[in-house]
């Protein structure tokens, strides 16, 4: 049997946090949870497990639903996606494109 995943706290909150924003907007737009789950091509139990903050839930269908209902993901930023993608692809290009662990044989002898 695989041994179940931990997650942070943090994380737990934050998805918890999301899941509560998504709640509400939906309640805000009167709509039902069928509704938004047919909108966001999901289940209504997948849609129940992501308003519950369960981190088991596709982090694409967590995205769109909460873009469904008008939640600004990275909505402290004043720049459109597109330009952070943008600057993450610089930024990205000048790292190694591998990272390699050296083996350093320690000298442990005295």
């Amino acid at each position: 049997m695989a041994k179940p995943r931990t997650y942070s706290k943090y994380a737990q909150d934050a998805a918890l946090l999301l899941g509560k924003q998504i709640k509400l907007g939906r309640k805000q737009r009167k709509w039902t949870e069928h509704n938004l789950a047919d909108r966001a091509g999901i289940s209504r139990a997948t849609l129940q497990k992501i308003e519950r903050g369960e981190m088991s839930c596709a982090i694409g269908s967590v995205f769109e639903v909460a873009t469904l209902v008008g939640i600004n993901l990275f909505e402290n930023d004043k720049l459109p996606l597109s330009k952070h993608i943008e600057q993450m692809r610089d930024k990205i290009a000048l790292l190694p494109q591998r990272i390699q662990v050296k083996n350093r044989n320690v000298d442990d002898d005295f």
